[in-house]
């Protein structure tokens, strides 16, 4: 490298780096349907359908703590983040391959139970593990896991074909793993101080749950086919709402409107946030890995999705020069900004 100045892995974050080092790549391929940009990759498999792939990496250190995060938890959710991967794109997750880099610290009956959430995962999930690589590590854990599935080639839903005035759709409700993990994080350094005090956990089941054991909906893609309701674009929700409707809004060249008292949060979520001195709704909007769906829909199908007890009506779409605005129980209009989790600035569960 020439002695330039040099741009740090920070101020770009992961999606301005994606974005730098695959400019300059061009598809060859007449199968390479849709490739870098989206929640997976969509390659031709034949004249109807197509094939989804996606991957993700888990991190020691960076995206999860082995001193409160169960081995097998672990690798339940591993397969389950790249799984949300292949449903926000309306398709069928069916197979998996799974790499793993251990350091020597690690027996393998640790492995071995590393294992048995991953086929935990696969049998509730219905996806056959298929190959991967085990490689040792100098230092700590890594699981990386690529998802492939299949959809019909007109059944795949995009991040960029939403449509001005169109609604905005939440599946479930947000910011229960991000409490979660301050729970966590409170307890682990109350043991830190002092190896004698238990960590104090009652109550906070649901949360905990949501940041150890995650699920993928699955059943959305299930439910809105049944309801006869295509979404114009998704994504799912990993990095906090906020940075997940920026990418929809960036993509389909577009502005939004969200309403704060439409955010949909769980009365432990807002419970616990407040005795964190934590709004809520930043919670909603920043905490991330959610992993729900976010996604749009036409007006006219509002009929179909109105009153069902998995997805709630948030906002709409606007003109892209409107810009993406929250707007609060008071009325007034917040200027939003993407705060979600950026892998380059700080470290989560350390």
């Amino acid at each position: 490298m020439s002695e330039e100045k040099k741009t740090s892995l920070e101020s770009i974050g992961e999606f301005g780096l994606i974005e730098e080092l695959t400019k300059d790549f061009k598809n060859k391929r007449g199968s390479t349907i849709y490739g870098v940009g989206d929640d997976a990759a969509v390659i031709e498999k034949d004249g109807e359908n197509v094939m989804l792939v996606s991957t993700d990496a888990l991190v020691e250190g960076i995206h999860f703590n082995l001193m409160y995060t169960p081995l097998m938890h672990l690798g339940y959710k591993a397969v389950v983040v790249n799984l949300s991967d292949i449903y926000a794109m309306n398709g069928t997750a069916e197979q998996i391959t799974v790499t793993i880099a251990a350091s020597s610290r690690f027996p393998k009956e640790a492995l071995e139970e590393l294992y048995k959430g991953i086929k935990k995962a696969c049998d509730i999930y219905e996806v056959d593990l298929v190959g991967g690589d085990t490689t040792s590590s100098v230092s700590g854990l890594m699981i990386s896991i690529t998802a492939i599935g299949t959809a019909k080639k007109e059944d795949v839903v995009y991040r960029n074909g939403g449509k001005e005035n169109e609604l905005i759709v939440v599946t479930g409700d947000l910011g229960a793993a991000y409490m979660g993990l301050q729970i966590l994080e409170r307890e682990k350094s109350v043991y830190k101080a002092n190896p004698d005090i238990q960590p104090d956990l009652d109550g906070f089941d649901y949360i905990l749950e949501r940041q150890l054991k995650p699920e993928a909906r699955k059943d959305i893609v299930k439910f809105l086919a049944e309801l006869g309701v295509k979404p114009t674009s998704m994504i799912d929700v990993s990095d906090g709402l906020a940075s997940e409707l920026f990418h929809l809004c960036t993509q389909s060249d577009l502005g939004a409107v969200i309403y704060d008292e439409k955010l949909p949060i769980d009365t432990s979520v807002s419970t616990t946030a407040i005795d964190f001195d934590i709004s809520p709704t930043t919670c909603v909007l920043n905490g991330g890995e959610d992993y729900e769906l976010l996604f749009s829909i036409k007006q006219e199908d509002f009929d179909k999705i109105k009153g069902n007890p998995h997805m709630t009506v948030i906002g709409h779409y606007a003109a892209k020069d409107s810009g993406l605005y929250l707007v609060d129980k008071q009325g007034a209009a917040i200027q939003l900004k993407a705060q979600g989790w950026n892998h380059f600035h700080g470290q989560k569960g350390n």
